[in-house]
Parts: structure tokens; C-alpha cells; sequence
């Protein structure tokens, strides 16, 4: 019997929660899948065959106990299934939504590799969370007993947000800063409703809220306090602002109107969706309404743009990218939902330049085949002679990654040690940066990455600021009780 309980996925096929049809979603920002009903979540997370090396929680970065809360959700046990999944992620329910769970714990599954599809590991783990929420099982943030020592967290982004709860609960006083007017980073303002609903981020920063932690909304540091006035005023800082700073197209061209960064096109999109007045959307410099639309790049945030011009009824929608499909790093399933919603995606070519002069018009693009590994170890582009074509454009959106700001000159601190790609360096095993009680987390110290590395460099960096802030306590009552 035993044997035939861990076999269920033999007989019963994988199935993810249905898609809305791609004609009607491609008209509203609401999440595409609809939710499974309890009895088909459980007959999914009943798949897993609770084998004895979990590939799915190894290659999960914060090593969630997936095939626990996969076997309690499978017994209908579903409060006990969110405790275990809240015990290791502070936000399950949107690394449901948004990791790419087919380069993660689902790409690793080991009935993925039998050849009968993985577990639908992210989609339960969506319900699972959801579910709590609805049944009032997500309990407050209860802090600790206080330190009487403060922290200021910049950047609200997951990183901040998940260092600022565990600090939180462990009786700091906790200080989130940001220079936006809503916290949540790229979760709020770079991540578009179809993929996250901002409801969704927004209650989980209200519980934070509600557990004292102290926001300060539209706060840059630099302009309203540089970093050593931050230092002066707490006892220790997180450096969490992850990277902004987008890379450009080095063509002729690049600087015309209607040639524009991916990020301020999505902050634009996600404001308005709010119900904000974005006077660039307004005016139409931010709105793909009637324009053929090219998006060059090929990762998660070119898909973004792709899907966001679909549902702000572009005429046409293009992505370049320079590789084949195999070689893009975005999800494929992005890609595909992308393609079902009417974008067409032109492989293995790059921008030569931009037509039009004062206002872009087109998109000159040289035709490229792979030729041999770079050091990255993919095959590297290179340009076909005489191959060059021509792709119509009202709007370019250049979605080709990000890059760090430069941080010691933004903050007014030259000290503050940085790469020569500008991400914050700090010591590996106390995470603190090169200034004394200053920490670093997230992409501004790894680099663009995903939102669950992200999480789990907050839950690391807590516990490192918590014992260095222990530390300097136990320092501070020993000079105390000598003076």
C-alpha cells in the first residue's frame, strides 16, 4: 500500500489551475489562472511520491518543506500545510505567483524527470497561502520583547520587507525607508497584475504595518538623509534597494522620443492600475494604445512589457531578442503565454539602430547565428553579414536588465565599498559592508536576480544583524556598568 501511495502520479495526470482564454485576459491586468477548488489541489499535491532526496526543496533557495506541506495539503490538512510553507518564506503566496518554478522545485521534480510532469508545486503553494488568508489563519506580526535598539531598513522591496519582519519579531524597533510612495519595490511597481495583483503585496505590507514597523514612505536617502545620518539615528542599517539603474541600447538613435526604459513603463502601468494620475500615460509617451510596440530583450521583465502593450491594445507587439527561444533566460512559460496572447517574437536578432530621428519610427536589427560558448557558457550571438532588416515602431522598450546605482554617491557616503559593478560588497559570513553596523542584501549585493533569493538574503541578513546587534549590547552594559 505504502508503495502504491507514493505512485498516485502513474495514474493521475498533472494539471495546472485553468487559464482564462488569452482573447479575455489579454484585456484586464488580472491574474490569468483561476484558482483550483480544494478537492483538485489535493489531488495534485497527492502526485508527490515523498521521495527520499527532495530535489525540489535543494534547489529551492529558501528550502521550503515541500514535500511536507505537499503530503499534509494531499490529507486535506491545509492549516497545518501554510504553517510549515509560512515557516521558511515570509511571502509563499506570491513565490507562487512569480517564481519560475520550471527552472526551480518544479524543474527538479523527480517525477518531472520520470517523464509524467511535475508536482504543480507553485500553484498549490498559492492556494495553500490564499486559502489562509481567507480563513483568517495568516496571524499577526507579533514583535519580540524590545531591545531597545533600532534599525533602518532601505528598500522596500522583498529583501527589506523579509529582513524588516524577522528583525521585527525579534524586538527591534524597525525603520523601512523608501523612496516610493508605496512599499514593495519591483513587487508593487515592476511586476505587472497579471503575474501579482497588487492586493496581494499590499496586505502583506499592511501586516507589517500593524505590527509596528514604521514605514517612511517616499523617503530618499541622499535627498532627505544621507546614510551617516541614518547611522547616527539607529543602531544599525540594511542596505536592501535592490538595482534600478537600466541598462541601454548602445545605438544610434537610442535617445529619441518613444524609445523608453522598461521599468518606467511598467511604473507607469502598475500607478495607473492603482487609479493614480500618471501624466505619462496620460499624454502617451508610457501608453502602447494603437502603436507598433518592439520590446528588446529576452528575460521575465521583456515579457512583462510584452503582455503589459497586449493589454493597453498595441496595434502590433515584437520581441527582439538575440538568441533562439533554448538561449533566452526568461520563463518559457512566460513565452508562451506571451505567444497565446497574440505577441510575436523575433529570435536571433539585435538592434543596429533606431529610424526617425527626433521620434523613433523603426527598429533597424541585424539577423544574428550562434557561433561559439561565451563565458557564460552559451553560445555566443554574432551578426550575419548583410542580413539586417526592418521592424515598424511607434515604441521601443529596452528591457535588457538592470545595473546598480551608484550608491556612495547617491548616498553622499564615498566610503561605502562597492564591485566594479557597483553592488555593495560585503564580508561573506557577516553580510555587514565595508562601514561599521552597515548590511547589505538582495540584488544590490548579488546582482538582478529572483524575488526568492531575494526573501532568502532577508531572512540571512536578519539573523546576521541580529547577532551583531546582540553583540553590541552585551558591549554597551559591560562599558556601562565599568563607567
Amino acid at each position: 500500500m505504502a508503495n502504491d501511495s507514493m505512485l498516485k502520479f502513474v495514474g493521475r495526470d498533472q494539471a495546472y489551475p485553468a487559464k482564462r482564454a488569452a482573447e479575455t485576459r489579454a484585456e484586464d491586468f488580472r491574474e490569468i489562472a483561476e484558482r483550483y477548488a480544494p478537492p483538485a489541489a489535493e489531488d495534485q499535491a497527492g502526485r508527490c511520491s515523498q521521495c527520499g532526496v527532495p530535489y525540489c526543496s535543494v534547489h529551492c533557495p529558501l528550502h521550503n518543506h515541500i514535500p511536507d506541506w505537499l503530503r499534509l495539503t494531499a490529507e486535506g490538512r491545509l492549516r497545518e500545510a501554510y504553517e510549515l510553507s509560512n515557516a521558511t518564506s515570509t511571502m509563499p503566496e506570491i513565490c507562487g505567483r512569480i517564481c519560475p518554478q520550471d527552472r526551480l522545485c518544479e524543474g527538479n521534480c523527480v517525477i518531472e524527470f520520470s517523464g509524467h510532469g511535475a508536482v504543480t508545486i507553485g500553484s498549490v503553494e498559492k492556494f495553500i497561502t490564499d486559502t489562509a488568508w481567507e480563513e483568517g489563519w495568516v496571524e499577526p506580526l507579533v514583535p519580540g520583547p524590545p531591545r531597545g535598539q533600532s534599525v533602518a531598513v532601505i528598500g522596500a522591496g522583498p529583501a527589506g520587507l523579509t529582513a524588516a519582519e524577522y528583525l521585527r519579531v525579534s524586538g527591534y524597533e524597525v525603520h523601512v525607508y523608501d523612496r516610493h510612495d508605496r512599499a514593495g519595490g519591483l513587487l508593487t511597481y515592476g511586476i505587472p497584475g497579471f503575474k501579482l495583483e497588487k492586493p496581494v503585496v499590499m496586505r502583506r505590507v499592511e501586516r507589517l504595518k500593524a505590527g509596528g514597523i514604521v514605514f517612511h514612505e517616499g523617503f530618499a536617502v541622499g535627498q532627505d538623509a544621507t546614510l551617516e545620518e541614518l547611522r547616527r539615528r539607529h543602531d544599525a542599517v540594511l542596505i536592501a534597494t535592490g538595482v534600478y539603474k537600466a541598462r541601454n541600447v548602445d545605438v544610434d538613435g537610442s535617445g529619441a522620443n518613444g524609445v523608453i526604459a522598461a521599468l518606467d513603463y511598467l511604473t507607469a502601468s502598475n500607478r495607473k492600475s492603482f487609479g493614480d494620475t500618471v501624466e505619462a500615460f496620460e499624454n502617451g509617451s508610457m501608453n502602447a494604445e494603437g502603436k507598433n510596440v518592439v520590446v528588446i530583450g529576452g528575460g521575465d521583465t521583456a515579457m512583462d512589457c510584452v503582455r503589459t502593450a497586449i493589454r493597453q491594445g498595441a496595434k502590433s507587439v515584437k520581441c527582439l531578442y538575440r538568441r533562439d527561444r533554448a538561449n533566452m533566460p526568461g520563463s518559457q512559460r512566460e513565452v508562451a503565454n506571451a505567444e497565446e496572447e497574440g505577441a510575436e517574437f523575433v529570435w536571433l536578432s539585435a538592434p543596429l539602430g533606431f529610424e526617425g530621428g527626433e521620434t523613433v519610427t523603426g527598429v533597424r536589427a541585424a539577423k544574428m547565428r550562434l557561433g561559439a560558448p561565451d563565458a557564460s557558457g552559451r553560445r555566443a550571438p554574432e551578426a550575419e553579414p548583410g542580413a539586417d532588416h526592418l521592424l515598424e515602431a511607434d515604441m521601443v522598450i529596452k528591457a535588457l536588465g538592470f545595473d546598480a546605482e551608484d550608491l556612495p554617491s547617491l548616498f553622499g557616503t564615498a566610503e561605502l565599498g562597492v564591485s566594479r559593478w557597483g553592488t555593495v560588497l560585503v564580508d561573506g559570513r557577516t553580510l555587514m559592508t565595508s562601514l561599521d553596523g552597515v548590511f547589505a542584501a538582495g540584488d544590490i549585493v548579488r546582482g538582478a536576480s529572483l524575488v526568492v533569493w531575494a526573501i532568502r538574503d532577508g531572512r540571512d541578513v536578519a539573523k546576521a544583524m541580529h547577532q551583531w546587534l546582540k553583540a553590541r549590547a552585551k558591549t554597551g552594559v559591560r562599558e556601562r556598568q565599568a563607567a
